[in-house]
């Protein structure tokens, strides 16, 4: 056996371990410098912005016109929040941008030389706004006042020599239903979302069923026949469709019916179309409309009047602007569109 000191020099040679080392000493590690964190200043300083999104859009405007009419034309600046018609933009946006989107005055926008906006490359287009859907109307639980609202719209229809139609109808003679197409409308027609045609159709088969919208035909000395809420009508619901004959304009340029409604503005104003309720039509047909030359004619109105695309066609819908407390008169504005119906007169 060889002396155990020969084996100690042996691990010496394989091992070699200087100065005074344990075994089970963790080995030492340099000494880093310490951190410098930035300050919360500085992190703000150079973050980009952050909007936190609004739990209600319903009361925004238009910063350059100060309308919140066509919600569905106004951008959100992704930056301060704030809506803008993409026809009160310089330039016009014609289309909604993907993207983020900022308004003039967020994206830096220079007037040149030449008195043009100038636009930064970074600046790319634009909104995403909380579209309002139409909402379904709430039938009367109670069926004898169900009866009670019919046979009010029966009466009305009855004392004026017309037929319920709750859907346009194209009689010969007249206007073809070919000629009904939201393709020829001058500067294109808003399109009805999928989500509130399932609405429409959902409140076309209650009414069918015989569970109309609460709403009673009176007869009044002074304004004639008016239509009055029976129960509470939330804002945003659907009331009705604007429903008789379909013709031309052209067609129709002597006649006398007061309750005529435009269905197409055509580029060709001989493809121009109108609804003429007055052998056939809905309760669309008994709802006043505003004197709206006056301030008292303008807070009477509780609804508004829509043109539509829906599958292609043009409909016009008739739609709450707020809550509609029963009791109350309903009446929209004649001249959501052309602003050309004298409307002096109305009460």
């Amino acid at each position: 056996m060889a002396p155990a000191t020969s084996s100690a020099a042996a691990a010496q040679k394989l091992f070699p371990f200087k100065g005074s080392v344990r075994r089970t000493e963790a080995p030492r590690r340099p000494s880093l410098p310490a951190r410098k964190y930035k300050s919360m200043a500085e992190v703000m300083a150079a973050a980009k912005y952050v909007v936190i999104e609004r739990a209600d859009y319903t009361d925004v405007r238009c910063v350059q016109c100060g309308s919140g009419e066509h919600d569905d034309e106004l951008l959100l600046c992704d930056k301060c929040d704030r809506g803008f018609h993409m026809s009160c933009l310089r330039p016009i946006v014609v289309r909604i941008p993907i993207g983020t989107w900022l308004c003039p005055s967020c994206s830096g926008q220079r007037r040149g030389r030449n008195g043009r906006k100038r636009r930064r490359k970074s600046a790319t287009l634009v909104l995403h706004k909380k579209k309002r859907r139409l909402v379904s109307f709430t039938p009367t639980e109670d069926p004898a006042q169900r009866l009670k609202q019919m046979g009010s719209l029966a009466s009305a229809l009855t004392a004026l020599h017309m037929e319920f139609t709750d859907e346009l109808t194209y009689m010969p003679g007249m206007a073809p239903r070919s000629a009904n197409q939201a393709k020829f409308e001058n500067g294109g027609m808003q399109v009805l979302s999928k989500e509130d045609i399932e609405t429409l159709e959902h409140c076309r088969a209650m009414s069918k069923r015989g569970e109309g919208p609460p709403l009673i035909v009176a007869f009044d000395s002074f304004e004639g026949y008016t239509v009055e809420a029976d129960g509470l009508i939330k804002d945003m619901t659907f009331i009705a469709e604007y429903t008789g004959d379909v013709d031309f304009i052209k067609n129709r340029e002597h006649d006398d019916c007061d309750s005529m409604m435009t269905l197409l503005l055509a580029t060709d104003p001989s493809k121009s179309l109108v609804i003429c309720p007055d052998k056939r039509g809905n309760i669309a047909r008994f709802i006043n409309g505003i004197n709206n030359h006056t301030l008292d004619g303008k807070k009477k109105q509780n609804l508004k009047c829509v043109r539509y695309s829906v599958n292609g066609e043009c409909r016009v819908l008739l739609v709450a602007t707020r809550d509609i407390a029963k009791g109350e008169r309903l009446y929209y504005d004649y001249n959501g569109y052309e602003h050309e119906y004298p409307t002096h007169h109305f009460v």
